[in-house]
Parts: structure tokens; C-alpha cells; sequence
């Protein structure tokens, strides 16, 4: 299998580093503008296996010259690119997946689909963590019931040791949490596609000691198409994000005085947007590269089985690997793009293109997380 990676930050470099623990994969290429400073995990691997190689995705000629000479792509680079990166994968005729995250782009890369069944290709969009290993589960579940009432998915980065006033550390882009801070959130209520707005609906959340009870409320981009898919058939489906008990309403403060806001304001003769103001103060104090992360997932399906009341859960604690130096997040998400890139490359998945939840083998998914020590266990909800 030959690998190609877009996007050499934090999730591309641990995609890149699970992709070559596969003798399988006979070569990765990692491309980014700049690939001078790749991690220290990825030294060890430095020859003819891994790649690096310059690329500006909005090079159109550049990135088709690339993509012709792989099998499959993954992509970790910022949503807005997606759209058009996936129609030159399906143009090239190579398999396409990436981390998402944003439903309309998933919308447009869904338009491809009749072409991508034509090249004998897929496509798959949202496979980081959330929206991505989450929605396999949930799918996991709503497949072993009977009728499904509810189903309710909950997920957090958070720092092993959180400090004051926010709790929390960048686990990845800052600019895409407050994306999902300052979006509305698609639902399902009563079967209906219905719009909450992020950082609401507040409820606690208990996890195993140490971490303990954390709080969730409602952020964007979870589901990915889920509740359009389910329109109708669930009553009830939602996505929360988990942090440590207080971080909403600080964040709801913050947002709701207008620090951040997109549209630019005059400060003493210039014009500044508030948003960018925000990252860069605010980002610099929130990067801890010695702080240990972990992620908290729990995903419960209620409905019936047999005529009987039934509960499905799953639950995952996934902390810092201090052996190599890669993040609980970049593991479970990371790990999770370069999981559906060899899916796809070994034809495990249908051609076309779908979401997470409407193509991957669960019990394959989890088999290959177990492999890496990322372990999903079912609980009694």
C-alpha cells in the first residue's frame, strides 16, 4: 500500500506514524507546506518508507500528481479544503478520507458519490474521533436493536491535570473548537432535525476515578449526518462535548460579550477581528507541550430487543502514550483516519462515498483499536 497524507501537524504525523508500523504500507508520503519540523516519534522511521514531501493542496496540477502516484489519501488538514480535495482523489481515482467535522462540506462530498462508484474508488469523510469513531459505535449499537429510542454520544479532550480558569489545553486546532463553541448544533428531537445552540443544556457526567464527574453540553459537528439519516426513525439523538465541570459558562461568557465574533471592529484607527484576537492571546497560554491529555468517550443506544427494555454503552479512556510522546487525542484520532485509510485501501469498504457509521465494519474498527491499545469497552449504562 502506498500512503499519501495531507497535512503534517498533529494528526497527520500520528496517522503517518500508525500507517508505518504496517509493513503493508510500503510507503507514506506526509505533505504540507512545511515538513521541515516533523515530530521526534517519526525520526525513528526516517528512509525510504516515509516521504516528505512539499505540497500546497490549493495547487490543483501538484495535488493530482501526488495523488496518482498512491493508493489512498488521508487528510488531516484544516474542513474547508476537503470538498476539493476529495474531488480531485475521485479524479485521480484513488480513495479519499479525512477528519471533517464540518456537515455542509460532507453534503457537497456526498454529490460525488455516482462518481466515485464509477472509479471503483471511496470516499469517507469525518473519520477522526467525533465526529468519526463515534457515530461506528453508535451505529454499532442502533444495528442490535430492535427500536431505537435514544441515542446519546458524549466526548471529551481534556488535559490529565487541568489547570485554572478554563480546565483545558489545546488537543488540537483552537480556531476549529471555537468553531464548535460558536455553532449550532443539529439534533434529533421528536424523530426532527432540530438546531440547539453550543455550550447548552449542561449535565454531569460521571467517569471512573481519577477523572470523576465532568460536564457535557451541545457543540457542532458530532453527528455528522446521522440525524439526517435517522430523520423520522430515532426520537432522540444528540452530541455533547465533555470537559471539566464551570468550562461552559465561561466560554458562553466569553462568546456572548463578542470576543468571538468574525466580523471586524475599529481599535484606535484599526480594523481587528475579535476571534483572531482571542487565538492569539489566549492560544499561546493554552498550549502546554508537557502537558499530558487524555479523551473520554461514552456512547449509550437505548431501545428495544426481543420485546425487552435494552441498553447499549461503550466507554473509552484513552491517556498521553509517554513512550513515544503521542497525545491521547492524536491517538484516537489520528490513528483513526490511517485505521479507515487501510480499510478502504484493502477494499473493506464499499466505493462511493460515505460517512463513517454507514461503511465501516465496527467489529473490525474496534479489533484494529484494540491492536493499537486503545481499548472500547462495553459497560452497563
Amino acid at each position: 500500500m502506498r500512503m499519501l497524507v495531507l497535512g503534517a501537524g498533529l494528526q497527520g504525523s500520528a496517522c503517518a506514524y500508525d500507517l508505518l508500523q504496517n509493513p503493508e504500507v510500503t510507503e507514506v508520503r506526509i505533505a504540507d507546506l512545511n515538513i521541515h519540523h516533523l515530530p521526534e516519534f517519526l525520526a525513528p522511521h526516517s528512509g525510504p518508507r516515509l516521504i516528505p514531501t512539499p505540497l500546497d493542496v490549493r495547487d490543483r496540477e501538484a495535488v493530482l500528481g501526488v495523488m496518482r502516484q498512491t493508493d489512498a489519501v488521508m487528510s488531516a488538514i484544516p474542513y474547508y479544503f476537503n470538498l476539493d480535495l476529495a474531488t480531485l482523489a475521485v479524479e485521480a481515482g484513488v480513495h479519499f478520507t479525512d477528519l471533517g467535522g464540518n456537515t455542509e462540506i460532507v453534503l457537497g462530498q456526498k454529490q460525488l458519490d455516482a462518481r466515485a462508484r464509477a472509479k471503483g474508488i471511496s470516499v469517507v469523510p469525518d473519520t477522526g474521533l467525533a465526529p468519526g469513531m463515534v457515530n461506528i459505535l453508535a451505529q454499532h449499537g442502533i444495528e442490535q436493536l430492535d427500536e431505537v429510542r435514544s441515542v446519546k454520544i458524549y466526548v471529551g479532550g481534556l488535559p490529565q491535570h487541568p489547570e485554572p480558569p478554563l480546565n483545558y489545553q489545546i488537543v488540537y486546532s483552537l480556531e476549529g473548537v471555537l468553531d464548535y463553541y460558536t455553532t449550532l448544533s443539529w439534533v434529533l428531537r421528536g424523530g426532527k432535525p432540530t438546531q440547539v445552540k453550543a455550550l447548552s443544556e449542561i449535565e454531569p457526567v460521571d467517569f471512573p476515578s481519577p477523572i470523576g464527574t465532568l460536564e457535557a453540553f451541545h457543540t457542532a459537528g458530532g453527528l455528522s449526518l446521522m440525524a439526517n439519516r435517522y430523520e423520522g426513525k430515532i426520537p432522540t439523538m444528540e452530541y455533547k462535548t465533555l470537559r471539566y465541570p464551570g468550562h461552559a459558562k465561561m466560554m458562553e461568557a466569553i462568546r456572548d460579550l463578542g470576543l468571538l465574533d468574525l466580523e471586524p471592529v475599529e481599535v484606535k484607527g484599526g480594523r481587528v477581528v475579535p476571534r483572531d484576537v482571542f487565538i492569539n492571546v489566549v492560544g499561546p497560554r493554552l498550549r502546554k507541550p508537557k502537558g499530558q491529555d487524555l479523551v473520554a468517550l461514552r456512547v449509550v443506544v437505548q431501545g428495544t430487543r426481543g420485546g425487552q427494555a435494552t441498553s447499549l454503552a461503550w466507554e473509552l479512556v484513552d491517556r498521553y502514550d509517554a513512550k513515544t510522546g503521542i497525545t491521547a487525542m492524536m491517538r484516537t484520532t489520528g490513528y483513526s483516519l490511517s485505521i479507515t485509510g487501510q480499510m478502504q485501501a484493502r477494499r473493506q469498504i464499499a466505493p462511493g462515498v460515505h460517512t463513517p457509521d454507514e461503511a465501516v465494519p465496527a467489529a473490525a474498527y474496534i479489533a484494529e483499536l484494540q491492536k493499537r491499545g486503545i481499548a472500547i469497552r462495553q459497560i452497563q449504562d
